[in-house]
């Protein structure tokens, strides 16, 4: 009986180390194609590489100013006015490709742009975004949130707007806000 149990586990381990042999190779396998996936992606341009390419030729009407992190630039539409955002340069992909400083850096200037909006709208606080499933380079979403917005989003999410009939970005309009926001962190000492 104990041969036979012997042999048997002899067989089992036989049969497991196949097994992990054939999920060693099919997880490298899986694990190649994923990196190539990714490398592949990154290096296939979205809305916030072209933006912040558009940013740096000087070519982007709703970019507000450069940080050492990256770009401040005014939402594509104003339901609450002073949303805007701040795409990194370099873009990455997410937040955690960053090393620990550059993610502090990104991190803290973000939350001083929320600072500037503060002042300026009189808001009563800041909601802070950073999603990237739509756009799969790291982008942060700056909105101030007001006492006299209607009731039905007031306490909800920002993306409970209808975000196809607010009012879009206008130069004339908004060129005073930008130009407040920029004053802003330019005597924090922010813009470069």
């Amino acid at each position: 009986a104990q041969e036979s149990r012997g042999l048997g586990d002899v067989y089992k381990r036989q049969l497991c180390s196949s097994y992990r042999t054939r999920l060693n190779i099919w997880g490298w396998w899986i694990l190649r194609w994923r990196r190539w996936w990714l490398v592949a992606n990154i290096n296939m341009p979205t809305l916030i590489h072209e933006r912040v390419r558009q940013c740096q030729a000087g070519e982007y009407p709703k970019a507000i100013c450069r940080l050492s992190s990256g770009w401040v630039v005014l939402g594509d539409v104003q339901f609450l006015r002073g949303y805007s955002l701040l795409l990194p340069d370099p873009v990455v992909p997410h937040l955690n490709e960053m090393d620990a400083e550059a993610r502090k850096n990104f991190l803290y200037e973000m939350s001083v742009v929320g600072d500037v909006i503060l002042e300026i709208t009189g808001a009563v606080r800041i909601n802070y975004e950073m999603l990237g499933n739509i756009e799969p380079a790291l982008h942060a979403h700056i909105f101030p949130r007001l006492d006299d917005e209607p009731d039905e989003f007031r306490l909800k999410p920002v993306w409970f707007y209808d975000w196809n009939n607010a009012p879009e970005f206008d130069a004339s309009r908004d060129k005073e806000i930008m130009q407040a926001i920029a004053e802003g962190l330019d005597r924090r000492g922010l813009v470069i």
